[in-house]
């Protein structure tokens, strides 16, 4: 079988299945599907039941064979994994056994030029995970010069936000900035940088697709919904691919783990019991030889949690930074 699922092997993969210890019978959350790696390895385990989720149709369509081949242990739901509790309970799931999921663009999508993901390949300014709502070139054309250059600066920690911002907004009033190649022409007329180092549009293009994708808000709130789904003993792994997600994953997890008690010099402040167990004091990397082999593993961390019998915890509210529709709205 030749199929995009079949072929996949996800960074981390053997270190995430270790810790996510599937066990017969048990229920799993595939939460980002992509090349099925993870389901596949899940599978493995006799009586496992995986739902796979996906927000690329076009990876749902790949797992098809998989789904095929699992006997009907395999469901694929085209959907955002921040809806993940909803999908459990519409799937008859009322506790999971484990939830896994790998944060951020997969390198078939990087590798497919007409996504729009990668400066290095020629392609219209997309950037879409899903098939629906603006794209980058929309966020390009609509948002203000002052809201690109938050953009820029908050999701892709560019020290020259505000020069690429301006050098965005003066180019297209001359014609639409369309394509990867034309963006990442302006922005490498302002940002220079040295042979050895990073692409001067990296930052710009990791900004431009975390915020048209609205990754951070959907990993806040996938982490929540996990907390909710997870029975007792059930395992939580993630895997990030830069320091902003992985950030968000450490402080959920951190969060989540305090045990109670509060000062003694003020009254005692009610604190929800921990919710999570962390099973890695610090992140899982990968060694030299997944490195070498797949040089996009380098900033990869795992880190991975088990749950308590505790109550979830209150959902904590969104970052305020700036939204895709309020920038689309001229809000």
């Amino acid at each position: 079988m030749n199929s995009a699922a079949q072929r996949h092997v996800p960074v981390l993969g053997r270190q995430a299945i270790e810790m996510l210890k599937p066990r017969d019978g048990g229920s799993y959350i595939d939460a980002t599907f992509g090349g099925g790696g993870y389901s596949r390895a899940i599978l493995e385990t006799a009586g496992t039941r995986v739902v796979g989720i996906d927000r690329d149709r076009s990876a749902i369509m790949a797992g098809f064979d998989l789904v095929d081949r699992s006997g009907g242990r395999l469901i694929l739901v085209e959907d955002r994994f921040s809806n993940l509790a909803e999908i459990c309970a519409a799937q008859g799931i009322s506790a999971a056994d484990g939830v896994v999921m790998d944060v951020g663009v997969s390198s078939m999508q990087l590798d497919q030029a007409d996504r729009g993901f990668s400066f290095r390949l020629g392609g219209p300014l997309d950037m879409r995970m899903g098939h629906d709502g603006p794209t980058a070139a929309d966020v390009i054309a609509k948002a203000s010069e002052a809201d690109l250059a938050n953009i820029i600066y908050i999701f892709g920690e560019e020290r020259h936000s505000r020069a690429v911002a301006r050098a965005i907004v003066a180019a297209r009033k001359e014609a639409p900035i369309a394509t990867t190649r034309a963006l990442a022409d302006i922005v490498a007329k302002v940002v220079r940088s040295k042979p050895g180092e990073i692409h001067p549009a990296t930052r710009t293009f990791q900004a431009l697709r975390i915020f048209v994708n609205e990754e951070l808000d959907e990993l806040h709130l996938a982490l929540s919904a996990a907390e909710r789904v997870l029975k007792p003993g059930g395992r939580l792994v993630a895997v990030s691919f830069h320091s902003l997600e992985d950030r968000i994953v450490k402080n959920f997890l951190v969060e989540r783990s305090k045990a109670g008690g509060g000062s003694r010099h003020l009254p005692e402040v009610a604190q929800a019991a921990p919710s999570f167990h962390i099973l890695t004091k610090r992140p899982v990397t990968p060694d030299d030889a997944e490195t070498t082999a797949n040089p996009r593993a380098r900033s990869a961390k795992l880190r991975a949690a088990e749950r308590t019998e505790a109550p979830a915890h209150r959902a904590a509210a969104l970052p305020a930074w700036p939204t895709l529709a309020d920038v689309m709205r001229g809000g």
